[in-house]
């Protein structure tokens, strides 16, 4: 069984998101940590819960959501897992952090892809595997992943508590991002939770019938 640890980061509110199988392994989901003191934290409670991070991965690669890459990267030892249409968004990062007022250097180690339907494994148990689910239209290649046995999603930044995810921006279309809700999202059970990567969960069921955004498209 995983367990699910939210930190937010950065000025921008960010939700991190650590895994982790009940022993010792766990996987880092968007690391959003910026400032000195915000690595020392999430560190210091990995430490604290004398967990080993085994995975590096990103729902998707705004800026907000990539800070702590690099930094992730070399002090577990880390690949970045990312979905295979991100690499746009991914090398585009650094601009918007500058743009942003918020210079950070990009991880620079090898890429692996994620493709839709993968298997993940956090822990060598079926009920620790995370699927992984192509849901672009806030990003080109943003992925979320879904836990079936708990039945939880870590959604990125695809749907939120009464909300949706911005497509005003490089890479966004609205259209897309409806048709990833309905079609990736909306055909979950209910009872999926999903966390998201700003704000507080919230599950499919009830945005399905109080999100206005899906509802009224």
């Amino acid at each position: 069984m995983l367990t699910i640890k939210r930190f937010i980061f950065n000025p921008v509110q960010e939700n991190t998101y650590v895994l982790s199988n009940g022993k010792d392994a766990c996987c880092i989901i968007d690391p959003g940590c910026y400032f000195p003191g915000e690595k020392e934290t999430l560190a210091a409670w990995l430490a604290s819960e004398q967990l080993i991070p085994k995975l590096l991965l990103n729902t998707h690669c705004h800026l907000d959501h990539v800070f702590g890459n690099k930094w992730v990267a070399e002090k577990y030892g880390l690949k970045l897992q990312i979905g295979e249409k991100e690499q746009w968004t991914f090398d585009y990062a650094p601009k918007s952090g500058d743009a942003w007022g918020m210079p950070f250097e990009n991880y620079a180690g090898e890429l692996i892809h994620l493709a839709d339907g993968d298997i993940i494994h956090v822990g060598g148990k079926k009920e620790n595997e995370l699927e992984v689910l192509f849901t672009p239209g806030h990003s080109v290649g943003h992925v979320v992943f879904y836990n079936r046995e708990q039945g939880f999603v870590i959604g990125g930044d695809v749907l939120f508590r009464n909300g949706i995810g911005r497509t005003d921006i490089p890479g966004g279309d609205s259209e897309t991002l409806l048709r990833s809700i309905k079609e990736k999202l909306y055909t979950l059970p209910d009872e999926t939770i999903v966390y998201p990567g700003h704000g507080d969960p919230t599950t499919i069921g009830y945005e399905k019938e109080f999100n206005q955004w899906t509802v009224d498209s």
